[in-house]
């Protein structure tokens, strides 16, 4: 058993489908929720792993987001410590940020709803992505996106985001689409930026009816993803 810190940035955006597979492997989590202003760890202490969870905020506006140095820190110290971390989204830009990545607004625009991504070559072995289809569809909610991170290895993308998941090292996983949504998320998420679908023309309600098509096979891919990240943290 092992405790996992968890960096979250907004109510609606919990570990949805992620806690599943942490009560699974017998972990337990502790949520640092930023925008409580609750304080975030300096350190690793105590911890064997590190899920940073996505949120309205971006990397380039530290003037709207004073606890990112904060995570940064964190996910140094985790860095060092060579403990697995899972950055969801908001979480995946920290993470691609503090590897040193550009992380910039889409110029192709948002991308929110039902899209479908694509495995790279590498996804085919890697520890947690092999045995995904070629193709499949997750929930998306982003308007930013990054590059590769030096050293890292890209593992999808989608038509509007060239890089949708990377790995560094074997143990840090970014992944930009959503595996954890669930119906409840979904529609947390249309109530809560319910202006944002307005101003870009979609509509909250369509997200939600999409469950029924898309979610059982996310819901069968978030299960296998994050039990394979959740195996390796170490108590």
């Amino acid at each position: 058993m092992a405790k996992i810190i968890v960096l979250q940035h907004h109510p609606v955006e919990n570990l949805g489908t992620i806690a599943e597979a942490l009560e699974t492997a017998a972990h337990v989590w502790q949520y640092v929720r930023t925008y409580e202003n609750q304080r975030v760890p300096k350190d690793m202490k105590g911890a064997g792993g590190l899920i940073v969870m996505g949120g309205p905020q971006s990397v380039y506006r530290e003037d709207r987001f004073p606890t990112l140095p904060d995570e940064l820190a964190l996910i140094e110290a985790a860095l060092r410590g060579n403990q697995p971390i899972l950055g969801v989204c908001l979480g995946a830009q920290i993470v691609a940020h503090a590897l040193g990545a550009n992380v910039v607004k889409n110029p192709a625009g948002k991308e929110i709803g039902w899209h479908t991504s694509r495995l790279e070559s590498a996804a085919h072995d890697d520890l947690l992505l092999h045995g995904l289809p070629g193709t499949f569809t997750p929930f998306h909610w982003h308007g930013d996106i990054f590059d590769v991170p030096a050293g890292a290895v890209s593992l999808s993308s989608s038509d509007k985001t060239p890089c949708q998941a990377f790995r560094f090292r074997e143990n840090v996983y970014a992944l930009q689409f959503h595996l954890e949504s669930t119906r409840a998320n979904i529609a947390a998420m249309a109530e809560a930026f319910a202006r944002e679908l307005e101003k870009e023309k979609i509509d909250g309600a369509q997200l939600v009816v999409g469950c029924a098509a898309h979610l059982p096979a996310l819901e069968r891919f978030g299960a296998l993803v994050f039990a394979r990240w959740a195996e390796m943290v170490v108590g």
